[in-house]
């Protein structure tokens, strides 16, 4: 006689708790159905416009790749060697566009900051100033007003007729080495709006009792500015560094619009040699590896501004 095993009958309520954990992991997977196909258009779009020709690029940066005729040859480090050691345009891009961002950063966030705490007042009408104050960033970049800042800093422009009407000498602006980069810095710091935007959030998240509080302490408006603004902002002041040096490193268009890289190569920017080696001699492998050097540069100044970080920026949370 065979012996048969019965399984034990199921506790009171194990049925219905099986049932229970089946739909939750059965509602999991449909959600995460739902989720990936309304982020399906970004992935898409990443995938095509973003990673691949990232990975092509790649590929380029070590062949000798004509975009013209498509004729291409594997050449290793040809590329990087000839950039470091034999393109002495190209340094001339580096020192230009360092020299650009170094000026810039610090003068636009300077001023972002000034007007961010002058708006951050109740007052009628504040909002409109604000809406004002952010227009330039809005227009900013475009080529309409990369025209228009050249013809104001023109020999005949509405610089010069305002130097005029104080009895000064008008200047080339466009045209001496000494100034032309100067008219690109004092544009970069007319598009403060978004910084500034950023900046009035994080001074309206600061509470006003610590102000009060350094009133009755007898501390005037440098001391809380000092002591309290600067310290509790500094997250914001860290936020808005990092984007508006990896934004600034990239200028192109006012460049290429305003100056064409003129006068002796002073505004020749890492963006515009780039654009000139792809798409006016058709060094597209050339223009590939500049565009990763680039990149790494980038990366490796996010990086020191973050350890730099440690030193000056406080957070409630530590």
């Amino acid at each position: 006689m065979t012996d048969t095993v019965q399984s034990a009958p199921a506790a009171p309520g194990q049925d219905a708790y099986i049932a229970s954990a089946k739909k939750k992991r059965r509602d999991f997977k449909m959600n995460n159905l739902a989720g990936y196909l309304f982020i399906s258009p970004w992935l898409f779009g990443f995938l095509c416009f973003a990673l691949i020709p990232m990975a092509i690029s790649l590929v380029l940066a070590f062949t000798d790749y004509d975009l013209l005729s498509g004729d291409y040859e594997y050449i290793g480090l040809d590329n990087f060697d000839r950039m470091f050691n034999g393109d002495r345009h190209y340094s001339n891009s580096i020192k230009a566009t360092v020299k650009y961002v170094v000026a810039s950063v610090p003068l636009r966030l300077s001023i972002a900051l000034a007007i961010a705490m002058m708006l951050n007042t109740k007052r009628m009408g504040m909002y409109f100033y604000r809406a004002g104050y952010y227009l330039p960033s809005i227009i900013g970049g475009s080529v309409a007003v990369a025209v228009m800042w050249s013809q104001m800093f023109g020999f005949r422009g509405l610089v010069n007729a305002f130097l005029g009407l104080m009895g000064i000498e008008g200047l080339r602006w466009l045209g001496r080495p000494e100034t032309a980069i100067w008219t690109l810095i004092i544009l970069a710091m007319w598009q403060f709006g978004s910084p500034m935007l950023i900046f009035l959030a994080g001074l309206r998240q600061i509470p006003q009792e610590y102000y009060e509080a350094a009133e009755i302490d007898g501390a005037n408006a440098w001391g809380k500015f000092r002591r309290i603004t600067l310290p509790l902002l500094s997250p914001i002041i860290f936020f808005n560094l990092v984007l508006q040096t990896i934004s600034l490193f990239r200028v192109f268009t006012s460049a290429f619009i305003i100056t064409e890289g003129d006068p002796l190569e002073t505004t020749l920017f890492y963006a515009l040699y780039l654009f000139r080696r792809a798409f006016e001699t058709f060094e597209m492998g050339y223009a590939a590896a500049m565009a990763w050097i680039m990149l790494a540069i980038i990366a490796t100044l996010t990086a020191v501004n973050f350890i730099m970080s440690r030193l000056w920026v406080y957070y409630e949370t530590e």
